[in-house]
C-alpha cells in the first residue's frame, strides 16, 4: 500500500511542475497563446463588412414589403368607405354630394340636400396609410363616385409606391 500512494504522490507532482514540451516552447508562442482568446481587428472588420452587405441585401426588402403593406392597407379602406356609401345611396337615395363628403358617413350633412333618412354608416373616417384623408368625388371621373388616395407622395398621378390608390382599381 505504500507503494501506490508513493506512486500517486509522484504523479501528482509531476502533474504540477511544466513538462519537457512546454519547456521547450518559446516564450512568443506564449504571448501569442494568452492573447489569442480576442478577435484581431481584421476579424472584427471582416465580420462588419458580412454584416453591412446582409443589411444592404435585406432592408431594400423589408421596405418593399411595407409599401405594398399600404397600399393593401388603402385599398381595404377605400373599399370599406364604397360600401359605407353604398347603404348611405340605399337609404337616402343618392350618394352624399362632394360638398358634404366622406365626413356625411359620420356626421349629419348640413350643408346641400339634407338626407332624410340619415345614420351613422362608419364610427369613424380612416386616414390612408400616409395619414392623409381619403379623397371623394361625386360624380367621379372613373365612375359615378370616386374614393382614392394620392398615394405615398400625396400628389395626383405617380408610379409605383407614389401611384393613385382609387376605388375603380
Amino acid at each position: 500500500m505504500q507503494i501506490t500512494l508513493s506512486v500517486l504522490s509522484r504523479r501528482r507532482q509531476a502533474a504540477r511542475l511544466p513538462s519537457a514540451a512546454s519547456a521547450a516552447v518559446s516564450p512568443g508562442s506564449r504571448r501569442r497563446h494568452r492573447h489569442g482568446a480576442g478577435f484581431t481587428l481584421i476579424e472584427l472588420l471582416v465580420v462588419l463588412v458580412i454584416i453591412g452587405v446582409l443589411g444592404a441585401l435585406v432592408v431594400p426588402t423589408v421596405f418593399s414589403s411595407l409599401d405594398d403593406a399600404r397600399v393593401t392597407a388603402a385599398r381595404t379602406d377605400i373599399k370599406t368607405l364604397v360600401e359605407a356609401l353604398k347603404r348611405y345611396r340605399i337609404d337616402n337615395q343618392r350618394y352624399p354630394s362632394a360638398e358634404q363628403g366622406l365626413d356625411a358617413l359620420v356626421r349629419r350633412p348640413t350643408a346641400g340636400a339634407v338626407p332624410p333618412n340619415w345614420k351613422p354608416y362608419i364610427e369613424k373616417l380612416p386616414l390612408d396609410p400616409w395619414q392623409r384623408p381619403y379623397q371623394y368625388l361625386n360624380p367621379g371621373i372613373n365612375g359615378e363616385i370616386d374614393v382614392f388616395s394620392y398615394g405615398a407622395d400625396g400628389a395626383p398621378g405617380g408610379e409605383g409606391k407614389n401611384a393613385d390608390i382609387g376605388s375603380w382599381q
